[in-house]
C-alpha cells in the first residue's frame, strides 16, 4: 500500500502534473485501495491543512513585496545602497547584496527579490559593463537572503508544520542572514581584484556621509519605537501616532530619499521583537505600511496598479496554499501508515549521532531541492524529519533554518529551480548559461550551510536574547 502511494506520486510527476496535483492522486490512490478512510477525509485533511491562523502570513507578505516593487520603493532602497557602497572597487556587486539585505527585510521571499530589485540591478550592471554573467550570478545568490533574514515566507510554513515559535524562526536568521551577506561581498571583492573592476560612483564625503546619516537615524528611530512599544503603560496614541509624525517630519526635514522605505523591515522587526504584534499581525502591518507610502507619501500607486497587483496576489496566493493543501493531506497519509515512525526508526537505526544527521540530512534537502518546490518540501519533509532531529537532541529552530537555507540553494539548482527561470527572463540569458553563472555563486551559500550546521550557537543567540 505504501508502494502504491509512492508510485502513483512519482508517476504523477514524471507525467508532468504539476506537484500539488501529483500529491493528491497519490493520497487518493492509497485511499482508495485501502478502503479503511472515507473519501471526504481528503477534503477535510486539505481544509484543516490552511485553517491556520499564521497562515494568514503568507497572503500578506505575498502583497507588501508587490506592492513595494510595484511603487516604486525598491529604486529607493537600489539608489540608498549605491551611496552607501557603490564607491568600493566591483561597487555595483556590494549594491546588489546591500540592496537584496533591505529589501529580504520587506518581502520575506527569493522571487520577488529577483523578480523585483534583481531586474533594476542587473540592467544597471550591465550598462556599467560588468559581464552579465556576473550580474546574474550575484543577483541570484544575494535573492536568497530574501528568506532567511525575516520576515520569511518559508518560515511561517516550517513553523506552523513544525508547531514552532514563528517569531524565534524570524530572529533566527538575522545572523545566519549577516554571514551570508558577508561572504557574497567578499566574492564581489574577489572578483572585483582579479577581473579589474572599478567603482561605479566616484568617492564622495557628502554622499556616503548622507548615506550613513540616514542608516544612523533609522537605527536611533528603531531603538525609540522599540523602547515605546515595549511599553505597556502608554496609550495608542503615543505608542503610534507621535512616533508616526516624528518619522514624517524626519523624512521630510531632511529628505531622505529612502527613509521611509528602510522603516518597512524596523516597523515589522521591532513590533514582533518589542511585542507590539504577532508575525501574522506583522504582516498586515507591512501591507499597511506599503499602501501608506503608495498612495500618500510616495504617490506612486494608482488603483489601477493595486486591483492588478491584487490580482497578482490572489493568484500566487492560491498557488502557495493549493500546495500546502495537497501536502498536509500527503503528509497526513504517511503519518496514518506510520511510514515517517519506519523512517526514523531505519535513519536511527543507521546512527544516532546528530551531526551524522545533520549530514545526511543536508544532503537528502539539497537533492530534494533540485526536483521539488520548497512550501511542498517543507510541508512534506517536516512531519518526517524533525520528530528524528528532536529525539537526536537538535533544537527546532536550528533545524528549521538548516532546511530553509538547504531548499534556498535548490531554488538556484536545474531542473526546476524557481530563481534561475526569473533571471533568464530578465537577464535574456539562455537557462543553461544562466545555471553556469550562477554555480560560483554557491561556494558563500554552502560556507554558510556549514556554519549553521556545525555551529547552532550561530543560529541559536539572537532567540535565546530575545525570547528568554
Amino acid at each position: 500500500m505504501n508502494t502504491m502511494l509512492f508510485a502513483g506520486f512519482l508517476a504523477a510527476l514524471t507525467a508532468g502534473i504539476p506537484i500539488a496535483i501529483a500529491m493528491c492522486i497519490g493520497s487518493l490512490i492509497y485511499i482508495w485501495l485501502s478502503g479503511t478512510i472515507p473519501p471526504l477525509s481528503v477534503i477535510h485533511r486539505m481544509v484543516g491543512g490552511v485553517d491556520s491562523f499564521p497562515l494568514l502570513a503568507v497572503p500578506f507578505f505575498i502583497y507588501a513585496g508587490n506592492l513595494m516593487n510595484s511603487a516604486g520603493i525598491t529604486n529607493r532602497i537600489y539608489n540608498f545602497a549605491l551611496a552607501l557602497v557603490g564607491w568600493l572597487k566591483g561597487g555595483l556587486g556590494h549594491v546588489n547584496v546591500v540592496g537584496s539585505v533591505v529589501f529580504a527585510g520587506m518581502s520575506g521571499t527569493a522571487v520577488a527579490d529577483a523578480g523585483g530589485l534583481g531586474t533594476i540591478e542587473i540592467k544597471a550592471m550591465k550598462d556599467h559593463g560588468y559581464p552579465v554573467e556576473f550580474a546574474v550570478g550575484i543577483t541570484a545568490a544575494s535573492s536568497t537572503l530574501g528568506p532567511i533574514i525575516p520576515p520569511s515566507l518559508p518560515m511561517v510554513i516550517y513553523g506552523v508544520q513544525a508547531n514552532t515559535s514563528i517569531g524565534k524562526l524570524f530572529a533566527a536568521g538575522f545572523v545566519p542572514g549577516a554571514i551570508m551577506a558577508l561572504f557574497m561581498m567578499g566574492m564581489v571583492a574577489y572578483y572585483a581584484h582579479v577581473r579589474k573592476y572599478g567603482a561605479d560612483i566616484a568617492f564622495s564625503w557628502g554622499r556616503m556621509g548622507r548615506a550613513f546619516a540616514e542608516l544612523g537615524t533609522l537605527i536611533v528611530t528603531a531603538g525609540a519605537l522599540y523602547v515605546l512599544w515595549g511599553n505597556d503603560e502608554l496609550g495608542g496614541l503615543y505608542k503610534f501616532g507621535l512616533p508616526l509624525l516624528v518619522v514624517l517630519a524626519i523624512d521630510r526635514l531632511l529628505k531622505f530619499e529612502a527613509y521611509m522605505a528602510l522603516m518597512t523591515p524596523v516597523i515589522l522587526i521591532g513590533g514582533m521583537a518589542s511585542g507590539l504584534f504577532t508575525p501574522t499581525e506583522a504582516a498586515v502591518a507591512a501591507v499597511a505600511w506599503a499602501l501608506f507610502l503608495g498612495f500618500v507619501w510616495y504617490r506612486t500607486l494608482t488603483v489601477r496598479m493595486l486591483v492588478k497587483i491584487s490580482m497578482e496576489t490572489i493568484e500566487t496566493t492560491a498557488a502557495v496554499l493549493f500546495i500546502v493543501a495537497a501536502a498536509s493531506i500527503f503528509a497526513w497519509v504517511l503519518t496514518t501508515t506510520q511510514v515517517t515512525e519506519a523512517i526514523a526508526q531505519w535513519v536511527l537505526s543507521i546512527t544516532d549521532d546528530k551531526w551524522v544527521f545533520l549530514i545526511l540530512v543536508n544532503l537528502f534537502l539539497l537533492f530534494v531541492g533540485c526536483f521539488m518546490e520548497t512550501i511542498a518540501a517543507i510541508t512534506i519533509l517536516v512531519p518526517v524529519l524533525l520528530p528524528i532531529a528532536i529525539k537526536l537532541g537538535i533544537d527546532p529552530v536550528h533545524f528549521g533554518l538548516v532546511m530553509v537555507l538547504n531548499l534556498m540553494i535548490g531554488l538556484l539548482t536545474p531542473p526546476v529551480g524557481m530563481v534561475l527561470f526569473v533571471l533568464a527572463k530578465v537577464s535574456r540569458l539562455g537557462f543553461e548559461e544562466t545555471v553556469k553563472a550562477v554555480l560560483p555563486w554557491m561556494v558563500p551559500l554552502f560556507a554558510t550551510l556549514f556554519i549553521i550546521t556545525f555551529f547552532p550557537s550561530v543560529v541559536l543567540w539572537l532567540p535565546k536574547l530575545l525570547y528568554p
